[in-house]
């Protein structure tokens, strides 16, 4: 694509029932049942109520051959109702089971993971010889489907799990982005050779930095291969429940959205199915609104490395949370106020920098006022003064850290005065980035600021990304800085209201976390309004969204379908109620064992359905404890917790 040019990765139309899925398509918006096949009346009133939602294709598991009949009466049931939506049918292990169920839905979920291979967690070496012989095994076994498909107008989905790629691939590939591309791309020869093209691909993980990594990477080889491509349905699996489930999935599938790839969308929320609709909705809207200039991705390492780690470059430390305070003039009073009680309260949402707006000489003593009432909450107060207003005698005796603001295109000449007149008090150069027509005029300015720069000897320059309005065009700023050699942050400023309280969660999370994926990011900031609390929790939890910072658990909580072995939404609460104190640790909670032993991997703890009311618990992707009865597990969970160390007694508890 061409990085300068707006507008979506192109792609073939792909036609599932009467709903076409492609770039000359709005994105479209899905979900997956949670109700059991076994009543198919209560199936079919659940993707009823998906479809009232705005729900456009439903998934629906169908595990067996006996389920396929069920599906039959759920589709009649449906006909009775009226209800007109495509249905997918979500099938693995059996190819028999998906050859069948061909027959009565408009599209097939196959999982190239375990669909032709058995799954044992067993390292083996393959030579060049054996690994091909295998290749020519799984076509044997996929091309009966895949000339079925073509016979009967279905589409399949071809849908690598990072938690569920099969033995002979990670033999290979490691468990990582690039083996869960060539685990997809190994069953995309096999519809090529047959001349089938109704495939729509996904690449889903828990960890929204890996599933990033390897659809950019998928992207790039289906481009490669010369004519439209494929397209792409995107998710965040097992992405968890309430705030964190719904800024997990903003984070992933949004980043893509932004870069222009994505089709079709879903949210995997460990809640009833219709509450992931409006999520997705948000997403698919915002990518029609919003989205402004395609980029190639950034250089983040090999496709197959997604590292967690994330640390601000050159000094060892994670992003740090910053609030701006705006201007605090004689109006101000009753905010501030409010602003030092609610900071006073905070436990774990430390705020680590406050920016104050400075307009005139008497901010200075309003802001020395202010930084002396917030004694002992530590955070570092920066006065931000524009350019035209340095001469302010009191800025540079105030002993609070001048950070000097520059807008876009600020005169060279207000420059070098504003920087000659701080001098040596002068903390950093903020320039808030406000080109909207990529990076050619910005390039000039940025080239004539660093020479300033670097003529005054001042080495701390901040990028001050409104990643609200831009964020994919001040991702390609922050590494034009970084190529042009000079030490500098990139501070993520984000700024904007919503009436709406789902969309002052998701647009956040895209902006920042599109950002903090690809490792750009040293300072993250809100515009803290009247609830400065609400901002910082916000903050700190897209941060660990995005992998760039953890201070609480991380809970990896899959949705419903029909395979799951309890009642994951209330078993995924009771255990966040008794962990979530925790800091830095990972648990998953999944309902049976298509990804569950996988994303384990990315756990360090799991709490996996093995049968009806029995559970397996995990210590990483090794299973300690088998067939615990689940009255038992929350318990003995716990207990494993507890003895490996990673257990602290609650604040709440010791008080």
């Amino acid at each position: 694509m061409n990085p300068q040019s707006p507008g979506r990765r192109p792609t073939r139309t792909v036609m599932v029932g009467d709903v076409a899925i492609g770039s000359e398509h709005p994105i479209r918006v899905q979900s997956m049942i949670n109700a059991s096949l076994a009543d198919p009346v209560a199936a079919a009133r659940e993707v009823d109520a998906l479809a009232r939602a705005g729900c456009e294709l439903v998934r629906v598991t169908t595990p067996s051959l006996s389920d396929v009949d069920r599906l039959r009466e759920m589709r009649r049931e449906l006909s009775r109702r009226s209800v007109r939506v495509p249905i997918v049918a979500d099938v693995h292990f059996t190819p028999k089971v998906a050859f069948a169920v061909l027959e009565v839905v408009d599209k097939v979920r196959i999982n190239p993971g375990n669909f032709a291979d058995r799954k044992r967690w067993a390292v083996e070496h393959y030579s060049d010889g054996e690994y091909e012989r295998e290749l020519e095994r799984v076509a044997e076994k996929f091309s009966p489907l895949v000339r079925r498909a073509k016979a009967l107008g279905r589409a399949l989905r071809i849908g690598s799990n990072h938690g569920s790629l099969s033995d002979r691939v990670l033999s290979r590939y490691g468990d990582t982005p690039l083996g869960m591309v060539e685990s997809a791309l190994e069953y995309g020869a096999v519809c090529r050779d047959e001349g089938f093209f109704d495939v729509v691909y996904s690449m889903k993980s828990s960890n929204p930095r890996v599933m990033i990594a390897a659809y950019r990477l998928l992207a790039e080889r289906l481009d490669s291969q010369g004519k439209l491509g494929a397209p792409l349905h995107l998710g965040v699996t097992e992405a968890g429940r309430g705030i964190d489930g719904r800024i997990k999935s903003a984070v992933g599938i949004g980043s893509l959205i932004e870069e222009g790839l994505g089709d079709t969308v879903r949210v995997s929320l460990t809640e009833p199915s219709v509450n992931e609709i409006p999520v997705a909705r948000q997403l698919a809207e915002r990518a029609a609104r919003t989205r402004c200039v395609s980029v190639p991705p950034p250089a983040t390492g090999p496709p197959d490395e997604a590292s967690d780690s994330f640390l601000r470059r050159g000094t060892g430390l994670p992003p740090v949370v910053e609030l701006e305070a705006g201007h605090i003039g004689d109006q101000a009073r009753g905010r501030i106020d409010s602003m030092v009680e609610q900071l006073s309260r905070a436990s774990d949402l430390r705020c680590e920098g406050l920016i104050v707006d400075v307009f005139e000489q008497a901010d200075i003593d309003r802001a020395r006022s202010f930084a002396e009432r917030l004694h002992g909450l530590d955070p570092d107060m920066v006065l931000r003064v524009r350019a035209e207003l340095c001469w302010i005698p009191a800025v540079r005796k105030a002993r609070l850290a001048p950070l000097l603001l520059l807008a876009s295109r600020t005169p060279r000449y207000e420059i070098e005065k504003a920087v000659d007149l701080l001098g040596g008090e002068l903390t950093a150069v903020e320039w808030s980035v406000e080109f909207e027509s990529g990076l050619e005029e910005g390039g000039a300015v940025l080239a004539g600021l660093l020479d300033v720069l670097d003529r005054a000897g001042q080495s701390a320059l901040v990028v001050g990304a409104r990643s609200d309005a831009f964020a994919v065009s001040h991702r390609r700023l922050a590494h034009a800085v970084t190529r042009a050699g000079f030490e500098a942050e990139v501070a993520l400023r984000h700024r904007g209201t919503w009436a709406d309280p789902l969309a002052a969660v998701i647009h956040p999370a895209v902006d920042l976390g599109a950002l903090l994926c690809d490792g750009i990011g040293t300072r993250v900031s809100t515009a803290s309004g009247a609830q400065p609390l609400v901002d910082l929790d916000l903050l700190y939890r897209i941060l660990q969204g995005a992998r760039a910072r953890m201070i609480r658990p991380e809970y990896i909580s899959c949705p419903s379908c029909g395979r799951t072995q309890f009642d994951l939404e209330s078993v995924t609460r009771k255990i966040q109620a008794r962990t979530g104190h925790l800091q830095d640790v990972k648990i998953a909670i999944m309902g049976c064992i298509v990804n569950g032993p996988g994303e384990m991997a990315d756990a360090d703890f799991g709490y996996v359905g093995s049968g009806p009311g029995t559970v397996h618990l995990f210590v990483g992707r090794e299973r300690v404890e088998a067939h615990v009865p689940e009255r038992e597990a929350p318990d003995r969970l716990e207990a494993l917790i507890r003895r490996t160390g990673r257990w602290r007694e609650s604040t709440a508890a010791q008080a």
